[in-house]
């Protein structure tokens, strides 16, 4: 069940994509797929399957739905091509936090659009993108929490900042998961996961208010200089850890 408040944006998206591009599917994955959408605080996060490549009215699609639609601007999308749907390495154009980019469409998309199979026109998931290997879904987590998230421990800037605490621990505990069991969990179940992985309870505790809670989040220099260290010293450590 999609959440009243997003409907209507999902509906005049898929209206208006379909009248800039030649449009075979539009799927959902993340939250929105896999039950653990949050409003106003999740992503938006789709796949539109194309015939042709989107022509550069669709960045001005986005962005109009962006001036119409408060949730728009987490509205994000990567346009696939028909013919490229079987080939991970391929960048696809892709709108995000407000750019227009390419970006490949991950194994860990690829297995929540199998798992999640929602479709908002056309065909289901299912039908169309060739299933990914449990080994090609490994082999990215590891190289995701090996070469992306470790080295991004050298810099201490990144991790005064709310996005840089919550993925980085919510992304080792789902990784976690992941390699162990070859499930995807959500990121409200990595909860469950942290305190077993070691993490600064605090951090954690941080977190969770942010995304789920509508309690007071704790504020001020002092607790994000606390939270950094705390942070970057659990990631260090934990990847390591998950990886082996």
């Amino acid at each position: 069940m999609i959440d009243e408040a997003v409907q209507p944006l999902l509906d005049g998206f898929v209206t208006s994509v379909r009248e800039v591009a030649d449009v075979k599917a539009v799927w959902l994955h993340g939250s929105l797929a896999l039950g653990d959408y949050q409003v106003g605080r999740s992503d938006l996060d789709t796949i539109v399957v194309v015939s042709s490549p989107p022509p550069p009215a669709v960045e001005d699609m986005h962005r109009r739905l962006i001036r119409e639609y408060p949730l728009a601007a987490k509205l994000h999308c990567s346009y696939m091509a028909v013919d490229q749907l079987g080939d991970l390495t391929v960048r696809h154009p892709t709108f995000a936090h407000e750019e227009y980019f390419d970006r490949p469409v991950t194994p860990v998309t690829r297995r929540e659009l199998a798992i999640g199979n929602r479709t908002l026109f056309g065909p289901v998931p299912a039908e169309l993108l060739p299933a990914v290997t449990d080994e090609e879904l490994f082999d990215f987590v590891r190289r995701d929490l090996r070469d992306f998230w470790l080295p991004v421990t050298r810099k201490r800037g990144h991790w005064y900042n709310d996005i840089w605490v919550d993925l980085s621990l919510l992304t080792i505990a789902r990784a976690h998961v992941t390699l162990a069991t070859g499930d995807l969990i959500t990121k409200r179940a990595a909860f469950d996961v942290l305190p077993y992985l070691g993490a600064p309870a605090d951090v954690v505790e941080d977190i969770r208010r942010r995304r789920y809670g509508p309690d007071e989040v704790r504020t001020g220099m002092w607790w994000r200089h606390t939270r950094a260290g705390l942070t970057r010293r659990f990631v260090r450590a934990a990847i390591p850890a998950v990886l082996s």
